[in-house]
């Protein structure tokens, strides 16, 4: 085992002066095909060495089930076994389990089935000679008619009363015959029956005519992963009666095979203890650490590794000549695309950068680039091209686009249909703000503000609508706070309504926070908002505008719907990567505080007044004690570490 896993080298290095993919080297081992994973790779080497289970946590797409696989290719295969069952004839329903060899298992059933082959033989000729010999006396002593019922009853007789050649063959459970490395059994989504095995239902239960009990008896996924790897993803979705079943397996590994059903006619069978030493390889996003079965993930923790997956890596030479490897990788595991030259690979780096969301680094969603990489590749096949080319990738953009995406394409037609926002002329209280469906797709959000008389005869109160969730609501609170700063008026005597248009399926977030301070500023001092502008944000109570996220998808959102100018932190700068047909569409402009999103939003001279209260809001230095800031799942599952109840 431990010659095996070190004789794994790394990935030769790829010669980024390749003219197509198909002179890229594609590593054979599935260890070193995991791209951007370096210790995650490490701890599977680990794993696989010391036979460790793993916890692997992050988004959907970035290998965990690719590493999972690798992990059995490094397990020894001369360790494994056949399990077989044999019926226990001091107790029908408690079936005796014997494992052997890999390979012999096939044999020794071949074998019984031979012997129990010749026996029926042997009997049916005893059987025929003495049936013949009945008819034929019966015919001589001229009873044949009683020689007839006599042959009728021997064979009843017969058949309820000798024993059955094949009741004594063994049942294979498990096999391992032929196979070249370890098993690897993905057991994602299985129900009670098929992850811890079953006994099958006999209808036929007496007259001679029911199935054994050891051959009715099925293996489960834990059984048949036996000196492999079980790997479940989604864990925290498994019932809790199944987590518990499965912790038991991992701890005496070996787990009885019973009926899951209490209404079957097997629930009364239980078979000995069958093996089941497997190392499990556990995945799930971030909520699967709270969801999912304590005591399981203790026995993971205590005897295993937890890794964080990672969703994007630097960008520099060395990852980029990974990715090379990866759409190589992604051309000889489909087999039936043509490969992809120095264009080609270089527009899907260009996507891997854009789909990262943040400067300086690319994409790990690889499950994802890779769909893009095929889809380019059936069309160049379908123009029967010999090599796929740029143009393919971008056309294959168009046509890949995720349901997100189309959704909010019909979004902007509906919306420029029906005017639900406006792209030219002025307008006070009402703002293009900007969002993001589904983290790959933009939309634009318009946000129309009012002020009225207080529905209290107390205070005035920030009303907003429009399906808000709780991010969103507090950040309507923190704008509130900077807008009471800026006007210098009491409000107090009045009501601030906040409207965000035709969000039917509701808004979380903050990076509309630029946008519901224009707004409202806007409506408060009667001042027009610029219409050709759109705008997206976060803001903190002094007016510093804060980086928020999918500020590329917005940018194209807007230039598609006919926006001139788009407002974005500062900070967000380096992480704009739009097309090249939406750059000369529209112009970004970067900010820092929310004075300058004044300028460039609100036109007329009354905006001056308003630019100087905001020049002095923003340069006011404040001295405050900031604690600590925690995000809620980290704190919670810091708490639940420590046997604490966050509420």
């Amino acid at each position: 085992m431990e010659d095996k896993i070190t004789a794994n080298q790394e990935a030769e290095p790829v010669n980024s002066n390749f003219d197509t993919t198909d002179s890229i080297d594609v590593p054979e081992m599935l260890i070193d095909q995991v791209i951007g994973q370096e210790h995650a790779v490490e701890v599977v080497k680990n794993a696989a060495r010391q036979r460790r289970h793993v916890m692997m946590i992050g988004t959907p797409g970035t290998g965990k089930s690719l590493l999972a696989k690798a992990m059995a290719e490094l397990l020894p295969k001369e360790e494994l076994e056949d399990i077989l069952a044999y019926p226990n004839f001091e107790d029908q329903n408690n079936p005796k389990i014997r494992k052997v060899p890999a390979g012999k298992g096939k044999e020794i059933v071949a074998a019984h089935k031979m012997e129990a082959r010749k026996k029926a033989q042997s009997r049916n000729m005893l059987m025929m000679l003495i049936v013949f010999g009945i008819i034929i006396y019966s015919f001589y002593v001229g009873q044949l008619l009683w020689g007839i019922i006599a042959v009728i009853m021997l064979l009843i007789l017969a058949r309820h009363f000798m024993p059955k050649d094949d009741m004594m063959v063994p049942k294979l459970l498990v096999s391992n015959y032929g196979k070249d490395h370890a098993p690897y059994i993905d057991s994602t989504g299985a129900h009670a029956g098929a992850l811890l095995g079953d006994v099958r239902h006999d209808p036929f239960q007496s007259g001679g005519l029911e199935t054994p009990s050891h051959d009715r008896v099925e293996s489960g996924d834990i059984h048949r992963a036996h000196k492999g790897v079980l790997f479940i993803d989604e864990i925290n979705t498994l019932r809790l009666e199944s987590q518990q079943s499965l912790l038991t397996a991992l701890q005496e590994k070996e787990y009885s095979i019973t009926g899951q059903s209490e209404r079957s006619s097997g629930a009364l069978v239980k078979t000995e203890a069958v093996p089941c030493d497997f190392i499990m390889v556990a995945a799930g996003n971030l909520d699967a650490v709270e969801k999912m079965h304590p005591a399981l993930r203790s026995r993971i923790k205590g005897y295993g590794y937890e890794v964080y997956m990672r969703d994007s890596m630097e960008d520099n030479e060395e990852n980029r000549k990974k990715l090379f490897r990866f759409v190589a990788q992604e051309v000889a595991r489909d087999g039936n695309i043509p490969g992809f030259d120095r264009s080609a690979v270089e527009e899907i780096i260009r996507e891997a950068r854009r789909r990262a969301g943040r400067k300086g680094h690319l994409t790990l969603k690889l499950r994802d680039l890779g769909g893009l990489v095929r889809v380019a590749g059936d069309i160049a096949r379908s123009e029967k091209a010999s090599v796929t080319t740029a143009e393919h990738v971008i056309s294959a953009k168009r046509t890949a686009r995720s349901i997100e995406q189309q959704i909010a394409d019909t979004y902007l037609e509906r919306r420029k249909d029906y005017q639900l926002f406006s792209k030219e002329g002025v307008a006070i209280g009402r703002v293009n703000g900007l969002a993001v469906m589904g983290g790959d797709s933009g939309i634009v959000l318009p946000i129309i503000a009012e002020t009225t008389p207080p529905l209290s005869t107390s205070e005035g109160k920030v009303i907003a609508t429009g399906m808000l969730k709780d991010i969103a609501k507090e950040a309507v609170q923190n704008v509130s706070a900077v807008i009471k700063n800026v006007t210098g008026k009491d409000i107090t005597n009045r009501d601030i309504h906040v409207q965000f248009v035709g969000t039917y399926e509701g808004v979380e977030g903050d990076s509309a926070s630029i946008s519901i301070a224009t707004a409202v500023i806007s409506a408060i001092e009667e001042i027009p908002v610029d219409q050709s502008v759109a705008m997206t944000g976060s803001l903190s109570v002094r007016g510093d505008v804060l980086p928020v996220g999918g500020v590329t998808y917005k940018i194209e959102a807007a230039a598609q719907s006919g926006i001139k100018k788009v407002i974005i932190p500062k900070s967000n700068e380096a992480d704009v990567l739009i097309e090249e047909h939406y750059k000369d569409m529209v112009e970004i402009i970067p900010v820092s505080t929310i004075t300058e999103v004044i300028e460039h939003s609100l036109v007329g001279k009354e905006k001056a007044s308003i630019i100087k209260k905001l020049k002095k809001l923003t340069h006011l230095q404040l001295n405050l004690d900031i604690p600590e800031v925690v995000p809620a799942s980290i704190n919670k599952m810091k708490n639940t570490s420590k046997g604490t109840n966050n509420v």
